[in-house]
C-alpha cells in the first residue's frame, strides 16, 4: 500500500462535491471507538479523535499515514489479503483481530470491522472500526494456557465463545458469550438449539438456517453468520457468529462445532447510518438538475442520476451495462456531424475531457438540446483506469440567447440585413481573402430614389414596411453565401464574394428592375420607387474597407445623374469623368 496521503475534502474544499464522505467524516468525530476513513489503495483519508487517542497519534498525524504503517509487521499480510478481498468486492464487509503499532512503538491488539462505503467523488472509501483488545488477548492467551480443551476456539475469539455437541443437541456458552446478552457468567441459558432459535430475530432466522451448513462443513469462503439475537432484557444485539468442526463422525459428519460471537452492533449503527448516507447522496443525485453518468474501464455505464435519464430519453435501468456511445450522442450543432465521445476520449487518455461549445445531445426520442460538458477518468491508486464520469448540462436556453444577442448585434433591426459594423468587418475577411486568393469579389452600393416622398407623405410606418420589402427583393436576388447589409436610412450594400465584375453587373442590374418593379400598397395608394447602385472590384489593394465602399458610392453618382434606375461601375465612372 503506497498511496498518496491526501486529507479527506470537508464541504466546501471538495471539486466534486462530496457532502456525504464529510458529514461521516463529522459523526464519526462524535463516536467514542476509534472509526477510520481509507480509500482503496490505503490511504487513511480521516481518522476521530477516539482513534487517535487509541493509536497515540493526532489526527492529523494519522491523516498523513497509510494503513499499513498503523499495522504491527506480525500482521501485515494478514490484514493487507482480507481488505485487499474487501477493495476486490470478494467480501461486502471485514472483521478480524489484528496488532497494530501504537505511537511508542509497542504493539496493540485491536478488533478491526471494515465495510466499503462509496462517495460521490468517485473514490471507493472504506469506513474501519478499530476496538482495543489488549486486555480481551492477554485473557485469552491466560484461558488459553489454563484450559487447552479451548485452544482452538480462543484462537479465533473475540467475545464470546460457543461449542455445540451434535450427539446432546446443546450449546455450552462462555462467560463472554453471556455478558454479551446481558446474562450474569454463571446464570443458566438453554443450550437446546430449538432455543437458540427462538432466541433470533424472525427476520434472521431463515437466512441463519440456510446457511448453517456451511459452517458445519468448514467452508473456507464462507465469512460468518450476521444475525439479531435477543438479550435477556429483551433488547437485541447484533452477532457476527464464526465457527468450524472440530470432530467427526467416520463418515465425515461433524460432531462438534466451535466458534466465537461478536457484538458488531456498533459497526451495524456505523453501516445503517453509512446507508442513510447514501440514500441522502442518492437522492441528492437524483435532484441535481445536471446529468450525470457513470461507466466502468469499459465504457459501459453502471449509473445515471434522473436527470441524465430525462436529458438522453433513456431509463437508468435500460442503460445500465450498454456501451456510453449508445445513451450519450453528440453532433456538431453547425455541420450536423457526429462528434466523438469525450468519455470515450477521456478514457483512452486518461485525462478530463471538456466539450463547451457547438455540441448538441440527440436524445433517444429525437430531441436536440445544446450541451455543455466535462468527461474526466476516475483512476487507481496505480493510475490506472478504472471508469469515468460524465456530467453535463442544458445548454439550450444559454445558447439560444447568445446567439440571439450575436445576431442582434451585427443586424439591422428593421430589416434583418447585416448592419454597417457587421458589414464592415465581413468586407475586410473579403479583402484579406482577394489578396492570399488573387480571386476577385464585388462590391455593389444601392441608393432608393424616391424614397422620401413615400416616407414624407404615407408616414414612418410606411417608409420602414417599404425598406422592408426592398431588403427581401436585394436578398431574393443573391446567392445565399452573399452578404447583404443596410448601411444607411435608404442605403444598401451587397458583397458577392468570388465574382468578376461582368457577373457582378448582372446582379446589380436585376436588384435594381427588381426594386422597379415592386409596387407598394399603403393606405389605398400604390407607391413606386427605383434604385441607382454603383459597382466596385474588391482588390487586393487598397487594403481599407472605406475605400472600396467609397468607390462603390461613388459610381452611383453618375448612374442617379444618367436618369435613375441602373447600375455603373466605378471603372466605367472613372472613364467618363472630363
Amino acid at each position: 500500500m503506497g498511496p498518496p496521503r491526501t486529507t479527506l475534502p470537508v464541504a466546501g474544499q471538495n471539486q466534486r462535491g462530496d457532502p456525504s464522505a464529510a458529514e461521516a467524516a463529522r459523526a464519526f468525530d462524535q463516536l467514542p471507538f476509534g472509526m477510520l476513513l481509507v480509500d482503496a489503495a490505503g490511504a487513511i483519508r480521516h481518522a476521530n479523535p477516539a482513534c487517535a487517542e487509541l493509536l497515540g497519534h493526532a489526527p492529523a498525524d494519522l491523516t498523513r499515514q497509510t494503513l499499513a504503517d498503523l499495522i504491527h509487521p506480525s500482521d501485515e499480510s494478514a490484514l493487507d489479503l482480507q481488505f485487499e478481498r474487501l477493495v476486490r468486492g470478494e467480501i461486502s464487509s471485514l472483521h478480524g483481530e489484528h496488532r497494530f503499532s501504537h505511537a511508542d512503538a509497542s504493539p496493540l491488539w485491536v478488533q478491526v470491522g471494515a465495510r466499503s462505503f462509496e462517495s460521490a467523488d468517485d473514490t471507493s472509501l472504506f469506513v474501519l472500526q478499530l476496538a482495543n483488545i489488549e486486555t480481551h488477548k492477554k485473557a485469552e492467551e491466560a484461558l488459553i494456557y489454563t484450559e487447552k480443551r479451548w485452544r482452538f476456539a480462543l484462537q479465533s475469539a473475540r467475545q464470546g465463545v460457543w461449542d455445540y455437541d451434535y450427539r446432546t443437541d446443546s450449546i455450552f456458552y462462555s462467560d463472554g458469550w453471556r455478558r454479551i446478552r446481558g446474562y450474569s457468567p454463571d446464570e443458566w441459558v438453554d443450550g437446546a438449539t430449538a432455543a437458540w432459535h427462538s432466541r433470533i430475530h424472525p427476520d434472521d432466522l431463515p437466512v441463519v438456517k440456510a446457511n448453517i451448513d456451511r459452517q458445519e462443513q468448514s467452508d473456507d469462503t464462507f465469512e460468518g453468520l450476521e444475525y439479531r439475537e435477543r438479550r435477556k432484557d429483551g433488547s437485541y444485539v447484533w452477532i457476527l457468529s464464526r465457527g468450524r468442526a472440530v470432530e467427526w463422525t467416520d463418515a465425515g459428519e461433524p460432531l462438534r462445532t466451535i466458534g466465537t460471537d461478536t457484538d458488531i452492533t456498533h459497526l451495524k449503527m456505523v453501516e445503517q447510518e453509512l446507508d442513510r448516507e447514501k440514500e441522502r447522496l442518492r437522492i441528492i443525485l437524483s435532484s441535481v438538475a445536471d446529468g450525470m453518468i457513470s461507466v466502468d474501464a469499459e465504457g459501459r455505464v453502471d449509473f445515471m442520476n434522473a436527470a441524465a435519464e430525462q436529458l438522453t430519453g433513456v431509463s437508468a435501468a435500460a442503460a445500465r451495462g450498454e456501451p456510453i456511445e449508445a445513451i450519450f450522442r453528440l453532433q456538431d450543432h453547425t455541420s450536423g456531424a457526429p462528434m466523438d465521445c469525450p468519455v470515450r476520449s477521456s478514457l483512452a487518455q486518461g485525462l478530463p475531457i471538456r466539450v463547451e461549445d457547438d455540441a448538441e445531445l440527440i436524445s433517444h426520442d429525437g430531441t436536440r438540446r445544446d450541451i455543455r460538458c466535462t468527461a474526466a477518468p476516475v483512476l487507481g491508486s496505480a493510475d490506472d483506469v478504472l471508469g469515468a464520469v460524465l456530467i453535463f448540462q442544458d445548454m439550450t436556453q444559454s445558447r439560444a440567447l447568445q446567439r440571439q444577442l450575436a445576431h442582434t448585434a451585427s443586424h439591422d433591426p428593421l430589416t434583418d440585413l447585416t448592419n454597417r459594423a457587421a458589414f464592415e468587418k465581413a468586407l475586410a475577411r473579403t479583402i484579406a481573402e482577394a489578396r492570399e486568393t488573387g480571386k476577385p469579389s464585388c462590391l455593389i452600393f444601392i441608393d432608393l430614389d424616391h424614397f422620401k416622398p413615400v416616407n414624407d407623405t404615407a408616414g414612418h410606418a410606411a417608409g420602414d414596411a417599404l425598406l422592408k420589402r426592398v431588403a427581401q427583393t436585394i436578398r431574393d436576388c443573391c446567392r445565399s453565401h452573399d452578404t447583404v447589409a443596410r448601411i444607411g436610412g435608404d442605403e444598401f450594400a451587397v458583397i458577392l464574394d468570388c465574382c468578376p465584375e461582368e457577373n457582378g453587373l448582372q446582379v446589380g442590374q436585376k436588384i435594381v428592375r427588381a426594386i422597379s418593379a415592386l409596387a407598394f400598397d399603403w393606405g389605398g395608394k400604390t407607391h413606386r420607387v427605383s434604385a441607382s447602385a454603383g459597382l466596385t472590384i474588391i482588390t487586393p489593394e487598397p487594403p481599407s474597407a472605406i475605400g472600396f465602399l467609397g468607390e462603390a458610392d461613388a459610381a452611383c453618382y453618375p448612374a442617379k445623374a444618367e436618369g435613375r434606375g441602373r447600375i455603373i461601375s466605378y471603372g466605367e465612372a472613372i472613364a467618363g469623368q472630363p
